[in-house]
This record gives C-alpha cells, sequence and structure tokens, in this order.
C-alpha cells in the first residue's frame, strides 16, 4: 500500500496515516497478517518525523488495527474494520470538494470532470 500525506488538508499527518490504514483495511486492500513498513522506513518515504509513525501505530494498536511484533514488525490484526456510512460519506465530499476546486483553479467545470469519471468509468470495466 502507498501511503500519501497532504499538507493542505489541515489533517494531522498521523491522522491521515491512521485513516489510510483503515480505510485500506476496510477496502480489502490491507488483509490481516500484512506487514506495515517499519516506522523508520515509513518516516524516511513521507519525510516525516519517526514520532508521527509512532503515534499512528500506537493508536491503531490501541484499537486493536495493528499488533507488533518485537523484532518481526507490525502487522494488520485480524480485526474487522468498517467505516460507518456517514464517515465514508464525510471524506467522499471533502474529495470532491478538493478535486472540484483544483480542477475549476485549471479551467475545468463540472461538465468536464462528469465526463472524465465516466471515460474512466468505462475504460475500467473493459479491463
Amino acid at each position: 500500500m502507498n501511503f500519501e500525506l497532504d499538507p493542505k488538508s489541515g489533517i494531522p499527518f498521523y491522522r491521515q496515516i491512521i485513516d489510510q490504514i483503515r480505510y485500506g483495511i476496510a477496502a480489502g486492500k490491507l488483509k490481516v497478517g500484512d506487514q506495515l513498513p517499519t516506522v523508520r522506513a515509513l518516516a524516511v518515504e513521507l519525510k516525516v518525523n519517526l514520532n508521527t509513525i509512532s503515534k499512528a501505530y500506537r493508536e491503531l494498536e490501541i484499537k486493536n488495527i495493528l499488533e507488533t511484533q518485537q523484532g518481526s514488525g507490525t502487522f494488520i490484526a485480524p480485526v474487522k474494520v468498517e467505516i460507518p456510512d456517514n464517515e465514508r460519506e464525510k471524506k467522499l465530499t471533502g474529495i470532491c470538494n478538493e478535486f472540484q476546486s483544483i480542477a475549476s483553479a485549471y479551467g475545468f467545470n463540472l461538465a468536464d470532470l462528469i465526463k472524465e469519471l465516466q471515460q474512466r468509468q468505462g475504460a475500467d470495466h473493459e479491463r
């Protein structure tokens, strides 16, 4: 799984990491037993402080979403993660708002966005 941080979102980096792991599990991209990058490796990859990654992992361990095995690494725990509908809607609304804002800054309107998304959907069905 590739982690990406958005410094413009206003959401703390550790929270973005937590959300990406939770959504990754809920979507089936991360499965029970999958190993996550080490704290150091992920901090270097994302260019953030080690404490940021440690905080995210620690919170997920407290919620029994992650398990850390000394000397072996950090793994997805055997727990089912479901994202509440209102949280999913809020996340999607935020993504759409940001997407539309960026697109309008480049002169694209809503019809342009819908056309492009529909073309991508068609291409996905052909694969």
